[in-house]
């Protein structure tokens, strides 16, 4: 056999492969997170992303899983009006008006002010890395309905408050409320409550034990807006 046809018959072997890796690779991308949304359905995560990001970065690991009927239901009910007032009405996981105003925003020249409900920064936080990147806002967009359709509210709840970062290194309620407070999730007060909540968009930035002025002054907003949402809040009882 001559060397011409020796490699010709390589590269045909090379073409017939490579389309079977892709293929195994789409489906390894599409089921691997799937397995890992079932799975944690029942299982708390031992470690995201982002506490490994954080620990490169040289912050500690704070974290100590709770169940859910051992957050103090003022913790909930603070991070609803604070970040997602529609959530027990979300059906797939996202804000569809909120998302309509975005684009509009962004094709009108403004910079969008980010539409993310509290089911799509679960999926962040418990499978992806933190940033703005639009890569990984196109696999938080296809992960969200998963944990919507897959999970119940309370779950998702559950992990969000299990996994978020409250200051650099403290992730979930129980971690937060010893950390900061000096007692457990389940006996955090309302001004304690809404002060952790508050931090959530920028935990880094902003102490829930040291509020600033306008901390202190979205307490109050955030108050009042508990009080208005009533059957709002119904999935999480």
């Amino acid at each position: 056999m001559s060397p011409r046809n020796t490699t010709a018959k390589r590269k045909v072997g090379g073409n017939v492969w490579a389309p079977r890796i892709a293929v195994q690779l789409g489906l390894l991308f599409l089921l691997a997170p799937l397995a890992l949304i079932l799975l944690f359905r029942f299982v708390p995560p031992p470690i995201t992303p982002l506490m490994l990001i954080r620990l490169l970065q040289g912050y500690s690991v704070h974290y100590q899983w709770v169940p859910y009927d051992r957050i103090a239901p003022v913790l909930i009910e603070s991070v609803i009006a604070s970040e997602d007032n529609l959530f027990c009405r979300e059906a797939v996981g996202f804000d569809f008006k909120a998302l309509v105003g975005q684009i509009a925003a962004l094709r009108g020249g403004e910079r969008p002010r980010g539409a993310s409900t509290i089911t799509m920064q679960t999926a962040k936080n418990l499978l992806l890395w933190p940033g703005r990147d639009p890569v990984r806002k196109v696999i938080e967009i296809w992960l969200t309905p998963q944990l919507a359709l897959l999970w119940p509210k309370r779950r998702v709840l559950e992990i969000y408050l299990n996994v978020i970062e409250f200051g650099p290194g403290v992730y979930g309620a129980e971690a937060a409320a010893l950390r900061f407070f000096g007692r457990h999730a389940s006996q955090l007060k309302s001004d304690h409550a809404l002060r952790l909540a508050l931090v959530l968009p920028a935990p880094l930035h902003r102490s829930a034990v040291r509020p600033d002025p306008y901390l202190r002054e979205r307490t109050e907003v955030i108050r009042s807006r508990i009080n208005q949402l009533g059957p709002l809040l119904d999935c999480t009882r």
